[in-house]
């Protein structure tokens, strides 16, 4: 019987000139990368949904929110993410990759949800600058907030169709219902 294949193990600064030259996006965890998947329809509507708002609102400020192709570090877990969405409002340093963030939007997927709300979490959780943490549904209207609060805990708060929820890293109101506008969560539909 013959060895596993043993897999690559890349320091965070190999990683990083690595994955600059690969044609698909890999997220990178304590030596270990580990290929993105691609996401449904509504995955991107709902992306859309938040970006243009969040970028509305920041115009002119120093804070920036990007999208799903510029990475976040997470030194103290030794690793760096794609998130969904996230707002940072660190110095302008690196094009490609940030260092902190505000406010961070993981849209969950079927294949992702377990980790984004355990082990992916508890790594951003390390980030000093993290205030908020968002998890969006995908098979239902729900939006998830969790709040840093003083003693550095985090409190969460859960809204549904009808609900405004507000965003305090950025001081921004937003309705579920324009989250999920123009999504379809009937059982027969499994696009937007």
């Amino acid at each position: 019987m013959g060895l596993p294949a043993e897999k690559p193990h890349f320091s965070r600064a190999d990683y990083l000139i690595w994955e600059h030259d690969q044609p698909e996006r890999h997220e990178y965890v304590a030596g270990e990368v580990f290929a993105m998947v691609g996401v449904r329809d509504r995955h991107n509507v709902i992306a859309g949904n938040l970006y243009v708002p969040i970028r509305a609102h920041l115009k002119g400020s120093p804070c920036k929110i990007y999208l799903s192709d510029i990475k976040l570090e997470v030194s103290a877990a030794d690793s760096v993410f794609y998130p969904d969405l996230f707002v940072t409002c660190e110095t302008p340093s690196d094009p490609l990759v940030k260092r902190d963030a505000a406010l961070i939007i993981e849209i969950l997927s079927p294949s992702t949800e377990a980790y984004d709300r355990g082990r992916k979490f508890g790594m951003y959780r390390l980030l000093p600058g993290l205030k908020e943490y968002l998890l969006i549904g995908t098979d239902e209207a729900l939006v998830e907030v969790y709040r840093r609060t003083d003693d550095e805990a985090w409190l969460l708060r859960t809204y549904r169709p009808g609900d405004t929820f507000t965003l305090a890293s950025i001081d921004l109101q937003i309705a579920v219902d324009d989250v999920f506008d123009d999504i379809d969560f009937s059982p027969a539909s499994d696009t937007v």
